[in-house]
Parts: structure tokens; sequence; C-alpha cells
């Protein structure tokens, strides 16, 4: 019994040193708010606790507040159709890195906030974006239609392989079009 906790123990250690060697996430090197703002459409995403599996469409609203902050209004429907609203939450977004913008915090329940990383940006015509933190544990590729071409989600999944996320985990929510 002892050999399997000690075995245990050294394959847990290993893979927590696996995690800690990888290179900081990249973000993109700037962000224009004003053409951030607006809708968008999760195509994919790494589903997580807080969203799980279940809603066919799920949309993300921007909106810049007079005060410095984005409102953000997540919403999720049962069907593409946009009909039989699953659940809709708004929050706020904080920028932490001013140089870049690429950095927020969003916080949707008072203390908690989460990081919110653009790594990836569509930046001359900001038609799709790659959003995660700094462990990789979390993952949207949001874009303003709900459908995205097969070529551009290619280029992503490889942007994703660079940046040391884990692709495989990516279940897509869009369509192709």
């Amino acid at each position: 019994m002892r050999s399997i906790i000690i075995i245990l123990f050294i394959i847990i250690v290993s893979v927590l040193n696996l995690e800690a060697k990888k290179p900081p996430l990249p973000t993109v090197d700037k962000v224009d708010l004003q053409r951030y703002a607006g809708l968008w459409y999760q195509f994919a995403y790494i589903p997580t606790s807080f969203q799980p599996l279940g809603a066919e469409l799920t949309t993300a609203e921007y909106s810049l507040h007079p005060k410095g902050y984005i409102i953000v209004k997540n919403t999720a429907y049962k069907d593409r159709a946009g009909r039989q609203l699953w659940k809709d939450i708004t929050g706020k977004a904080f920028i932490t890195d001013k140089k870049t913008n690429a950095k927020l915090k969003v916080q949707f329940f008072w203390p908690f906030k989460g990081n919110y990383w653009i790594t990836a940006l569509d930046k001359e015509n900001y038609n799709w974006v790659v959003v995660s933190e700094p462990s990789r544990k979390y993952l949207w590729i949001l874009t303003r239609q709900p459908n995205m071409d097969k070529a551009w989600y290619q280029t992503i999944l490889n942007l994703l392989k660079e940046r040391q996320i884990d692709a495989g985990k990516v279940v897509i929510t869009g369509w192709f079009e």
C-alpha cells in the first residue's frame, strides 16, 4: 500500500511540474475596445463547471461603461434559433493591462473575479477572438457570426497548440459555413 501511495505522489508531482513549465500565456499586443464591443457568438469552448454542456447557442455582449469598465452580458439558449432562454448573466470586466487592453478581470459575483486574456484576435476585422487565462484551463473561441470557415478554425487550432492549450478538450457549439 505504501508503495502505491509513493507512486501516486510521484505522478502527481510530475504532472504539476509539467504544468508549471509552460511558458506564460501570450496575449495580443493591442485591443481596440470600441471595435471589440458588441455581440459575439461562442463558436467553441472548453466546458467548465460554471458553463457545462447543454446550450447550442451562447452569446457574449460587451458594452463600454462611462466609468471605464465593460459590461458583460452572457446568454445561453437551448437551440440555434434563439428560443427557450436557458441562462442569462450580466457582469463587469475590468482592464488590468491598460497598455494593451488584452488582459481583463471579469466579475459576475462579488468578490470573485476571473482572468480573461485575449490571446488571439482577428486584428484586421475583429471577426474572431480566442480568450483564455494563464492556467489555460478555460477557453472560448468567439465569432461575430455563429458560423465559421473551417480553414479559419484550423488556423485557430494551430494557435492553440502554439500556446499549449489542449485543443482536444474544445467543444464546438457553432457551425461551419
